[in-house]
């Protein structure tokens, strides 16, 4: 381990102080002990701690980088001197704005060393800008940088609805903006508003701000909440540390991103901020902003009726004009009556001569259907009903002689074969063998003579007729 050595013994020592000795040793009475390095190193850092416990220092940020554990890491620096400077995680992440090169800040904290490097720094506690000067550079570049992006651009303003029937506030809840605005709102169209609260400055400002902007504009059209058809984001006056939050990125980049058209109603009619610059319309005040929003009832209704009253007379007058056109019309038209005259007459001639022919055919038909109507007399009917009768007697008598069945009635018999079909030749008998004779009264089986070799016997079933001879044998 080094040592310092304060005062030794040297063998070699001589009586003069001031010869250099080769080994150091402790002597007696000499009260400047060594220390080890990290031994004074640990008490630099307790007297700088302890005599540099909370300092503030301004100075310009050099060197600035952030680390991946969330860390910052920067020297603070003038035209003579620098120092180092470390912000942890926590601070860093509650800063109102983004540190860079070239910034001039106030740093406060505490002086410390490290002994890794031997040298001091200061462990920053919060980082301010130093004075409006220097705020104002750090507007006019993230300005610039938001502008380069087209965050400002006309062609991304939305147009604001005419007639919002629901407005979003992002504003504080307990301040006098609110209550202006509502009052504002009350007196020219009452209007439903939903208030999403916010703190307006200080730390947790901006993202408090961006979040409820985000907010709105994510709401669903047909979801529990009524979605705004506008948001206005307001705040009173104060000074540019007061509306510092309004120049904050994240509340930039919310108010150009949000789906809604939104008013910026920040400040004084002087006071300019970011958000200004990305909202579709910026009013100089928030009670100017409610004004923007809604127009004034009673004279929405005037207008209403002007418009009804000209609706009407635009109406009457074009009814008028249309009247005064038919008219003209009318007079330019020929009378009905001389219209119709020409048919009227041909009409009457048609219909003339309609009736001479009618009467004509009339005529004709009774010349033609003269000799059927005597022919149709009641005597001539009778007769020819006699007639008929006498017809239709003889032919029923003729019929009746005519019968197959008749001869039977005289004597004759029918002679029929197996299947029952008239045997008309002595041949048809004698090839049928088996006969049947039919008489008036009955039938009667028999075998023709000649036949009977050359056909099978009888079935058992039909008995023999009684022998008669040859039928066919004279």
């Amino acid at each position: 381990m080094s040592k310092i050595f304060m005062s030794a013994n040297d063998p070699f020592e001589t009586a003069d102080p001031q010869v250099a000795r080769l080994l150091a040793e402790e002597r007696p009475g000499d009260n400047a002990q060594a220390m080890s390095v990290s031994e004074l190193s640990l008490a630099l850092k307790r007297t700088v701690e302890d005599r540099f416990s909370h300092v503030r220092v301004r100075g310009e940020i050099s060197g600035f980088k952030r680390a991946a554990s969330g860390h910052i890491y920067f020297c603070l620096k003038d035209d003579n001197a620098r120092l180092d400077a470390v912000m942890w995680k926590g601070g860093a992440a509650r800063l109102p704005f983004a540190p860079e090169d070239g910034l001039e800040v106030v740093a406060t904290g505490k002086l410390t060393t490290y002994a890794g490097r031997s040298n001091y720094q200061i462990v920053v506690d919060s980082l301010e800008v130093a004075g409006e000067g220097a705020m104002m550079l750090l507007f006019e570049k993230l300005k610039a940088c938001l502008a380069a992006e087209g965050l400002f651009a006309p062609e991304r303003k939305k147009k604001l609805p005419s007639l919002p029937r629901t407005i979003g506030v992002v504003t504080s809840p307990t301040g006098a903006v609110i209550r202006d605005i509502l009052h504002r709102l009350a007196d020219r169209f009452p209007t439903h508003v939903i208030v999403w609260p916010v703190l307006v400055q200080g730390e947790g400002s901006a993202a408090q701000i961006a979040r409820a902007v985000s907010g709105f504009s994510a709401m669903p059209q047909d979801g529990p909440a009524t979605r705004p058809d506008l948001v206005i984001v307001a705040r009173g006056g104060g000074s540019i540390e007061d509306l510092w939050a309004f120049n904050d990125e994240a509340v930039v980049r919310a108010v150009a991103d949000c789906t809604i058209p939104i008013i910026s109603a920040v400040g004084h009619e002087t006071d300019t901020t970011l958000c200004d610059f990305a909202a579709d319309l910026r009013a100089p005040t928030p009670t100017a902003a409610a004004e923007i929003a809604v127009p004034v009832r009673s004279d929405l209704l005037q207008r209403v009726g002007q418009f009804g009253l000209r609706m009407s007379n635009t109406v009457r007058k074009r009814v008028d004009l249309a009247a005064e056109r038919l008219e003209a019309q009318r007079r330019l038209m020929p009378k009905l009556s001389d219209l119709a005259a020409p048919h009227q007459q041909r009409t009457d001639d048609l219909a003339e001569r309609l009736r001479q022919s009618l009467r004509t055919r009339v005529g004709k038909a009774e010349i033609a259907y003269s000799a059927p109507a005597m022919m149709l007399h009641p005597r001539l009917l009778n007769r020819r009903v006699e007639q008929g009768q006498q017809r239709l007697d003889a032919l029923t008598r003729l019929a009746g002689s005519l019968h197959p069945e008749a001869p039977l009635k005289r004597g004759f018999a029918r002679v029929t074969d197996a299947d029952g079909k008239t045997i008309m030749t002595r041949d048809a008998a004698l090839k049928a063998g088996e006969v049947t004779l039919r008489f008036v009264d009955g039938e009667v089986g028999g075998l023709v003579h000649g036949a009977a070799a050359s056909r099978p016997a009888p079935p058992k079933s039909v008995k023999p007729a009684i022998n008669q001879g040859n039928l066919f044998d004279g």
